[in-house]
């Protein structure tokens, strides 16, 4: 909380300044206009609000979310007109777009991102999924890799304890990214070992979420791993509301010497590892691999460091960085790990979550911990559950924020009916983030599905195809359905004045 504060401090005299200079604008124009100021804005804003509102029908975009902001416009177009130029629309990211497109031109030149091989060879086994991974890899610019090993964790606290045992063997360099770090167990057991690693000329580098870690970690703390030898910085920092507000960094990447690289939903924080418990039982999930998918992690990670770090020398050159040769001792299937972006034209994990229900011919199951549908989306869940596809999804028994668990509930009742099967995780909070598909394909990584993780965040995902990891998340998905409780139809029902504050809140979803 004092973080936060300080925060607030810093930038309440440079808001009241700006603020100043608006009223001062308004009384000389008002003097200029002879008194009728506001009625020329009002018109002008009006004629705005109506070509915005034209502009947004015809736009390709997520309807649930124009539909938001036909509303807000129409209702209030000048503050309407405002909020859409300052916070909407994907230009207002422009500035970080630029800074991101320049550092993956540097990166990309001269790497191979297609993946004929591999598409080919999973396209004569299954031809749909074949097509769907070969957009994943046109659209994001990741290959498909042959998967080396790779492990499954359950639940943070068994990927907290391999992580330490990696870092502790780190010969080359650690390059460490997520969206909330926290101060605990988890986090000081790793810096020890981080520092140590520094000390013996380890090339150590930490990036995290301004906004996602505003009340967890500071300034003092960036100094305090300075002083240690590991270089730290904050993606998209937030001191001013920035036009980048909306955009975040929520992806979760941990690479060692370009052999290993870890992902999920673990963030660096102790409720994460079960080692405090606000939420009861914290349920999450994460993987650790190597082989050559190693690559796409470190580039993931390179790319938004050169981006955001301020000093040319500290940027990586990452044609410098040397990747083990890793012998394949087995078939272990495929792996596609890829990154959205709110840049992007294309929403790449809405598609491939739409993709995989409608495709699948036995199963589909989700976790998520929350349920925030665009139009396309719910659509899909509805249409795979009527072809007679057992579709689940696995939810929160305890939720982490109220309002929006309440948002979330409120997509179960037409779920339920078209034949969705929803669970609810009694022990306690369900962070993880993944799907299954007809013992083929599954995905894991940082994507929940709600609006921020589907269209305005950065996240990182990893399909993997006819992988080991299959196995393992299904396994899990079975223990933890022995451990939820079914939601039914009656659960899902509402009176008139709940139902009319569930459609309120499904309206206003995508700023939630």
């Amino acid at each position: 909380m004092k973080k936060i504060i300080g925060r607030v401090l810093v930038v309440l005299p440079p808001i009241a300044l700006q603020a100043f200079w608006y009223y001062l604008a308004f009384v000389l124009l008002e003097k200029a206009f002879n008194g009728y100021l506001s009625d020329v804005i009002t018109v002008v804003f009006t004629v705005l609000a109506v070509l915005f509102v034209t502009y947004l029908v015809a736009k390709r975009d997520e309807s649930s979310y124009k539909l938001l902001w036909v509303l807000v416009i129409v209702g209030f177009p000048i503050l309407g007109a405002i909020l859409y130029l300052t916070l909407g629309h994907k230009s207002t990211g422009t500035k970080l777009k630029k800074k991101l497109t320049a550092a993956s031109k540097a990166l990309i030149e001269g790497q191979e991102i297609k993946s004929d091989k591999e598409i080919e060879a999973i396209k004569k086994d299954d031809l749909r999924i074949g097509q769907t991974l070969d957009f994943i890899n046109d659209s994001t610019g990741f290959p498909i890799y042959k998967n080396g090993t790779s492990k499954y964790y359950p639940f943070g606290e068994d990927m907290f304890a391999d992580m330490c045992e990696d870092l502790k063997k780190a010969q080359k360099f650690v390059y460490i990214e997520y969206f909330i770090i926290q101060r605990g167990k988890f986090w000081d057991t790793m810096v020890d070992i981080l520092a140590e690693r520094a000390a013996a000329g380890v090339d150590v580098r930490v990036m995290y979420d301004d906004l996602g870690s505003i009340a967890t970690y500071s300034v003092k703390d960036i100094m305090d791993l300075k002083d240690k030898g590991i270089m730290c910085i904050p993606f998209n920092p937030f001191f001013l509301i920035k036009s980048q507000l909306n955009n975040r960094d929520h992806r979760k990447i941990m690479v060692i010497d370009g052999l290993v690289a870890y992902s999920g939903g673990v963030n660096l924080a102790d409720e994460y590892i079960n080692e405090i418990h606000p939420f009861r039982r914290w349920k999450d999930i994460g993987f650790r691999i190597t082989g050559d998918a190693v690559k796409s992690y470190t580039y993931m990670f390179v790319e938004f460091w050169n981006a955001f770090v301020k000093k040319e020398e500290s940027k990586i050159d990452a044609f410098l960085i040397k990747f083990p040769e890793v012998e394949l001792t087995k078939e272990n299937g495929y792996i596609l790990p890829y990154y959205d972006s709110p840049m992007r034209e294309e929403h790449t994990s809405n598609i491939l979550f739409s993709e995989m229900l409608s495709s699948a011919t036995d199963y589909v199951w989700f976790y998520t911990p929350y349920l925030m549908l665009g139009d396309a989306l719910f659509d899909a869940f509805i249409r795979a559950a009527r072809r007679g596809v057992d579709v689940r999804i696995i939810m929160p028994g305890i939720p982490d924020k109220k309002l929006v668990y309440r948002l979330s509930r409120s997509y179960y009742k037409d779920l339920i009916a078209a034949g969705v099967k929803i669970y609810e995780y009694t022990p306690g909070f369900v962070h993880a983030k993944a799907f299954i598909a007809d013992d083929k394909i599954c995905g894991v990584g940082t994507v929940n599905l709600d609006y921020r993780s589907l269209f305005l965040h950065f996240e990182c995902n990893s399909v993997f195809y006819k992988a080991d990891v299959l196995d393992a998340l299904k396994q899990d998905y079975l223990d933890s359905l022995a451990e939820c409780r079914t939601v039914t139809a009656e659960d899902a029902k509402r009176g008139p004045v709940g139902t009319f504050i569930d459609n309120l809140l499904r309206v206003a979803a995508p700023l939630l």
